[in-house]
């Protein structure tokens, strides 16, 4: 396994990385870390505008950078470590977390932190979140990574990305700030990101003792995610990208998350489709919205369609009436 260090506190630079790396690297496994300066990564699903306070992120001058994976927007700072698992894909369950989650759970255990693994991809302790963890599939190798808040500006966060009331419904109304916490308060003698990220390479070098090296990003390499980020990762049309006057907008949430539908419809027939959300998708959203488009927008039409696709490769655990009560 390398384990990488990312030179870098810009946002483009390190999401950028995670792709080059994927490309550089196909048959290594790479344990890769990075802190980004004030920053919004939104996932590969998402409806950017709808995730983020404009104004305020505007104002404040936030990065947002959408990620190649799914799941929900995140809050990066200076007090927020990031860990990313880049790993031959195999036969492992594409929606388990538990095996990457858990060196950062074994960690701050051994430190005495009652941290956990809790509902699909969320690490908690007493009740409240401190780590969200997304991943994705792509050319034979799966990529798991996830955030570490550490000391990060909660003020900031609560301001910065806008709480959809759907994605929440089934619990009582509450604060971005009360729902999720900063471990610093679980370290009485207080502990810095950078502390922090020496013992978790510590504890992965301790779980994988004979497999691992650390690998700093050559000059030639630094250069190539430089461009991949001023090319793709800091652009409007990637992090934004166009919106068509959409004439049907519906969303839902299902176990397997919450997914929002956009939809350009003339006489009857559907023209476009956009589908945003914080699933996890083993294969690309965009194909499952090309099979929708020239089909009537009809219940059984869709149902055809539908029938004979696999949803759960491109939402998870989900089922087919599930997804047709988001078309209608």
């Amino acid at each position: 396994m390398l384990i990488i260090d990312s030179p870098s506190n810009n946002a483009y630079f390190n999401i950028a990385s995670e792709e080059y790396l994927l490309d550089k690297y196909p048959n290594d496994e790479i344990f890769l870390l990075y802190v980004n300066a004030p920053s919004i990564i939104v996932g590969r699903f998402q409806n950017t505008l709808a995730e983020i306070n404009l104004d305020y992120v505007t104002e404040n001058k936030i990065k947002v950078v959408r990620r190649m994976s799914g799941g929900g927007a995140v809050y990066h700072d200076l007090g927020n470590l990031n860990f990313s698992f880049h790993t031959p894909l195999g036969d492992d369950d594409f929606s388990d977390f538990s095996k990457f989650t858990q060196p950062v759970v074994d960690l701050l255990n051994n430190l005495d932190v009652p941290a956990k693994l809790e509902g699909r991809n969320d690490l908690v302790v007493d009740g409240k979140k401190f780590s969200g963890n997304a991943k994705l599939a792509r050319k034979g190798k799966m990529i798991q990574h996830g955030t570490i808040l550490l000391d990060s500006e909660m003020k900031v966060l609560s301001e910065a990305l806008k709480i959809n009331p759907l994605k929440f419904r089934d619990k009582a109304v509450k604060s971005a700030r009360a729902r999720v916490t900063n471990l610093i308060d679980y370290f009485p003698g207080g502990i810095t990101v950078d502390k922090f990220k020496q013992l978790l390479i510590g504890q992965i070098i301790k779980e994988n003792a004979e497999n691992t090296s650390i690998h700093q990003l050559r000059p030639e390499e630094v250069a190539k995610i430089e461009q991949l980020a001023a090319e793709k990762y800091s652009t409007w049309d990637w992090n934004f990208g166009g919106s068509p006057s959409y004439d049907f907008n519906k969303a839902i949430k299902v176990p397997a998350g919450f997914i929002e539908l956009h939809m350009d419809v003339k006489k009857g027939i559907i023209q476009k489709v956009k589908i945003f959300g914080d699933f996890f998708a083993s294969q690309p959203i965009e194909e499952l919205e090309e099979k929708l488009v020239g089909v009537p927008h009809e219940t059984e039409k869709l149902r055809q369609i539908l029938s004979t696709v696999n949803l759960t490769e491109y939402f998870g655990n989900v089922m087919l009436e599930e997804i047709l009560e988001l078309f209608m």
